[in-house]
């Protein structure tokens, strides 16, 4: 099976994912994040800082709890150019 990479040209920016699903669930900051998504919120922090990747596990609670696409938090995950995202 492939691994799938970021396009070229595109930059992974997961601050992007995390703003989408604060705004979507109308939650007020990352520590509301880290409990809804069952998370110490240090993880968040670290995947805010790009020194955590948003693993498989948290991929699914971001599903589960936003019901976001995988394919749409994958999307989200990646900013080409300053301009939309694109699919990953």
């Amino acid at each position: 099976m492939p691994i799938r990479r970021i396009p070229d040209g595109a930059e992974y920016d997961p601050n992007r994912v995390l703003d989408a699903i604060i705004s979507k669930l109308k939650l007020k900051n990352d520590a509301a994040l880290s409990r809804v998504l069952e998370v110490a919120p240090p993880v968040i922090s670290k995947i805010r800082h790009n020194t955590l990747p948003i693993g498989a596990t948290i991929l699914l609670r971001m599903h589960e709890e936003s019901e976001f696409s995988i394919r749409e938090l994958r999307a989200l995950m990646v900013r080409t150019d300053g301009m939309g995202a694109s699919a990953a």
